[in-house]
């Protein structure tokens, strides 16, 4: 039985293929490919969904003071209806620098939020996602 605190958005066995090949607009499900082609190479990780509409690569354990803990993905995306959401687990302030050089994007509450990969710098990206990564491996 879930309990109140769970968390909804988990791993599961959906084909990510089958998902992205859904997306409405050929650009964002190209992006989409595109994205999942860098964070496979650079998470060395394979593709899993997490929850119905999230693509995440690699997963840590957390733990709160409080006591709640769970998984998560390093970094992952979503195709939204104006673009892209893109997740990366990691404390944004730090890489305050790369963010100035990144292009256009919008600051969701715990993601970036892009029209499309060609609005923003693919080498910053990459930089960013290293930067999630290590951050998390220095814990």
């Amino acid at each position: 039985m879930a309990r109140k605190n769970d968390l909804k958005t988990k791993v599961s066995n959906a084909d990510v293929t089958d998902f992205i090949d859904k997306v409405d607009s050929p650009a964002s499900k190209e992006d989409c490919f595109a994205l999942t082609q860098l964070m496979s190479k650079l998470i060395e990780s394979e593709p899993k969904m997490w929850g119905p509409s999230i693509v995440g690569f690699g997963s840590y354990h957390y733990k709160y003071a409080s006591g709640r803990e769970g998984d998560w993905f390093v970094c992952g995306f979503s195709p939204r209806k104006n673009g892209l959401s893109i997740y990366l687990s990691c404390d944004l302030s730090k890489p305050a620098d790369l963010l100035d050089q990144l292009g256009k994007y919008k600051m969701g509450k715990s993601c970036l939020n892009i029209k499309s990969l060609s609005h923003i710098d693919l080498n910053v990206l990459e930089k960013l996602i290293l930067s999630t990564q290590k951050q998390l491996t220095s814990k």
